[in-house]
């Protein structure tokens, strides 16, 4: 979780860990399709790695060249390459052979693709015009970043991400769809100052059921 540096250290070695075989066993399983997704784990590992140092900014402890790094690397991932990355990886996903999707579901992934690199463009853009800024909120941190319109932002942001994974047509993609999506309205409710932080630690530690679906057969949404 995102409570201490020591915290997000130990998930983020944890997870990142995971996610690395998680991209093995997707490999040996011979669906090359899963590779994009089966490499979500990892992104996120070491997204909370990153936090660690983000952490050690706020105590004092880290020089600020690279404090500014730091939050700038993880403002990057959480908001311009995860919106991307998740839809990208379900649509690759739905067109590995066997898959229990058809056309029409593999087209609404599509949309859900292009809508994700909308969000991310704007919010890149917010990330590069000024520096990124990270308040201690008891044992949660906020980030300001800037964003311009953050309600339809994140609208779009959580439609990419979450609504791929609900729509993907495979049964574990949709649990790991439903927690995340209740993880979200968890987050907002819990930790209004610092939504992105907490849900992107909850998003690390659902994303463990990605190792068993790299080297699961597909399974119908029903």
């Amino acid at each position: 979780m995102c409570w201490s540096a020591q915290a997000d250290a130990v998930v983020g070695g944890a997870v990142a860990g995971v996610g690395v075989a998680c991209l093995v066993r997707a490999r040996r399983s011979g669906r090359p399709q899963r590779l994009p997704l089966a490499a979500l784990p990892l992104v996120l590992g070491v997204h909370q790695l990153i936090e660690a140092l983000v952490w050690l900014d706020t105590d004092g402890e880290l020089p600020s060249a690279l404090a500014e790094a730091a939050r700038t690397a993880w403002a990057v991932i959480a908001l311009s390459l995860l919106p991307v990355l998740v839809p990208t990886g379900v649509w690759c996903a739905a067109h590995e052979p066997g898959h229990p999707v058809g056309p029409n579901r593999r087209h609404v992934l599509a949309l859900l693709t292009l809508l994700g690199v909308a969000v991310a463009i704007p919010l890149a853009a917010a990330v590069a015009a000024r520096p990124v800024t990270a308040n201690r909120h008891g044992h949660t941190l906020g980030y300001a970043v800037g964003v311009p319109h953050p309600a339809l932002l994140l609208a779009g942001y959580l439609l990419a991400t979450v609504g791929s994974l609900l729509v993907s047509g495979d049964r574990l993609l949709r649990r790991l769809g439903l927690l995340t999506g209740t993880g979200a309205v968890l987050c907002a409710l819990l930790w209004q100052f610092a939504f992105i932080s907490t849900w992107c630690a909850l998003a690390a530690l659902a994303s463990l059921l990605l190792l068993h679906w790299a080297g699961h057969p597909p399974t119908n949404r029903r």
